[in-house]
């Protein structure tokens, strides 16, 4: 009698089993969708703006505070040039302005006794004219001396030079002690802003478009960027309308690349064209003894098929995997 009992109720509940399973599981209907041809590509990084930081008199470098490499604010003193004839020419101008303050000395002496003279009724209008412009004369020597010193001091603290801008220095192609003339570099300074500059073959340019997404990887050449799971988003801002040596050339902005070093390479993803393709959910696929299987409702029941994958897409910011072969268009896949 227990027996006649047990079989029933196992029964029911292999039938609740399967009917829970049922309610847990979804299907899929397979359908193609169009994305992206992605082609890997070789990114340089580059600044869009390279300033030059020159020197505004000749001499020697005493000092040079910068190497390549190294960050720099506005306004930063980089290097000290000197020029020795400045220190020459300085002395020189004190000397003369000495020279002329006695001469000023002496021509105001000299107005004031024609001034008494002629208030005394002693010295003549003559006299008086002639003294007042020879002290006129000095007066103005002496501005002027003054003048070509102060141009001597400016010129003295010109030999400082200062970075024309933030940002990263690229090259300085002076060493300490090097004579420099006027206007010579001193340094070449990048701020920025960095962007990628892309070279393709000509045979990509019909399918190249501005505004249009890459995926940008890493540093480091050995990964292709589909590889890496934290690889930046760019955008394609300029296609240039020129070919060069059968190259044309696109640019890319990207966040993220501002610690990259100038000229550097890196891997980028850029699309040339479109293709169709079969996907499916990531957790529709099981593998089994080295083989990737994914459930097809049929019309006799669920079965098992082998399928070949392909690489990861997009559809709609949903994350699906390519089937190569074993699926087709319409057919529903089991999901979990």
């Amino acid at each position: 009698m227990i027996r006649l009992l047990r079989f029933p109720t196992m029964t029911l509940l292999a039938g609740a089993i399967l009917a829970g399973s049922a309610a847990q599981a979804a299907d899929f209907v397979v359908k193609a969708t169009t994305i992206p041809e992605m082609k890997a590509v070789f990114g340089q990084v580059e600044s869009r703006i390279v300033v030059p930081a020159r020197a505004r008199i000749g001499g020697s470098i005493r000092e040079l505070r910068i190497s390549q490499g190294d960050e720099v604010k506005e306004g930063q003193a980089i290097a000290v040039v000197v020029d020795d004839k400045l220190a020459l020419q300085l002395n020189a101008a004190n000397a003369k302005i000495e020279a002329l303050n006695s001469q000023l000395e002496n021509a105001r002496v000299q107005l004031e006794r024609a001034q008494q003279l002629r208030i005394s009724g002693s010295g003549t209008q003559a006299n008086l004219d002639q003294a007042k412009m020879q002290f006129d004369v000095a007066t103005n020597q002496v501005a002027a001396a003054k003048a070509d010193k102060t141009v001597i001091e400016q010129s003295a603290r010109e030999g400082t030079v200062f970075a024309p801008a933030t940002g990263r220095v690229l090259t300085v192609p002076v060493t300490l002690g090097s004579v420099i003339l006027p206007g010579e570099e001193i340094a070449r300074i990048a701020p920025g802003p960095y962007y990628l500059r892309l070279s393709l073959p000509e045979r990509h340019a019909a399918e190249i478009e501005q505004g249009s997404d890459v995926l940008v990887g890493e540093r480091g050449l050995a990964r292709a960027p589909s590889q890496l799971p934290t690889a930046h988003r760019g955008k394609i801002v300029k296609v240039y309308p020129e070919i060069t040596d059968g190259r044309v050339i696109a640019d890319v902005e990207v966040d993220g690349i501002g610690d990259y070093f100038v000229n550097e390479r890196t891997l980028v993803s850029i699309p040339v064209g479109k293709r169709t393709v079969l996907a499916v959910p990531p957790e529709a696929i099981r593998t089994l003894h080295g083989v990737d299987y994914v459930r097809v409702i049929t019309a006799t029941g669920d079965m098992d098929v082998a399928v070949i994958l392909g690489e990861s897409v997009n559809e709609n910011g949903q994350a699906r995997i390519e089937i190569l072969t074993g699926l087709h268009v319409g057919d529903r896949v089991v999901l979990p």
